[in-house]
């Protein structure tokens, strides 16, 4: 899929942690995400997938280097509370102060994260394969990103999840400098519930968390209320705390342990390997 794939020598970086670079179709430039594999994923096979968005001003290290999802995610491991999963932290494309992670005229964004994302940790890891299940997660912007993209294309993905999301790309005029004007904007293109309310079942695993004094809070209770309203199951929490990653780094762990109790149930796939 690639025309040129770059990748951190192990030798200088951190354990697990994989720097990778590609040559993107969907966005006709390079594009960057950093990939964690934990030692017990290193000699399995269809290892579950766990891509994480970052928000507005931010990039592919966000996740790690502002929240820790590496090492959350080993803490969760070493326990046995979740099985072996592999994280993928891409960049959103880099465009402007935020893409939204959706098609724009000019580059998709969109098809970035679904389609290429998933390609790169299979070039880059042999833990990942096309077998291997796939889950979603992000903040703010990515939490729109997630959210949206998991009812956008459900046969993706097994669960997603949302920290302090943004919930209408409209949210994103008071945070980005640019316009929006040649994004893509259809409802399914502009709001979670849009997207959810459109998408063919059957569905993802979905849950979503707010800070009580996080400027959203009032869109996430509005995002809970119209998936009850249409039927969505769902689930949705609030704590204490704001929009900071904080509360982002102590409830990834809500998501992690979420997508590990939804990938428990599922059946493993078919050749899947130790």
């Amino acid at each position: 899929m690639f025309r040129t794939l770059e990748m951190s020598n192990p030798a200088f970086t951190p354990p697990g942690l994989r720097f990778v670079t590609v040559k993107s179709a969907a966005l006709g430039q390079r594009a960057d995400l950093l990939l964690c594999v934990p030692p017990q994923a290193e000699a399995l096979r269809d290892v579950p997938l766990v891509v994480l968005l970052h928000g507005v001003y931010g990039s592919h290290w966000s996740w790690a280097f502002q929240g820790g999802a590496h090492l959350t995610l080993q803490r969760l491991i070493d326990s046995a509370a979740i099985p072996p999963m592999v994280l993928a932290m891409p960049s959103d494309g880099l465009w402007g102060d935020g893409s939204g992670y959706v098609a724009h005229a000019g580059q998709d964004f969109e098809r970035w994260i679904v389609d290429e994302v998933p390609a790169a940790a299979r070039a880059a890891t042999s833990a990942c394969s096309l077998a291997s299940p796939q889950c979603i997660a992000g903040l703010s912007m990515g939490g729109l990103g997630a959210m949206r993209l998991a009812g956008r294309y459900p046969q993706r993905y097994v669960a997603a999840a949302g920290h302090s999301s943004v919930t209408d790309a409209a949210q994103l005029d008071g945070l980005i400098a640019e316009s929006r004007a040649g994004w893509a904007a259809t409802p399914p293109d502009s709001t979670v519930i849009a997207a959810w309310r459109h998408a063919q079942a059957p569905l993802p695993a979905l849950r979503f968390d707010c800070g009580r004094d996080d400027p959203f809070i009032s869109a996430n209770r509005q995002l809970h209320k119209d998936l009850l309203a249409a039927g969505i199951a769902h689930q949705y929490a609030e704590h204490d705390g704001g929009h900071d990653w904080g509360y982002w780094a102590r409830h990834l762990a809500d998501t992690l342990l979420f997508f590990g109790q939804t990938l428990r149930g599922l059946k493993p796939p078919a050749g899947a390997s130790r």
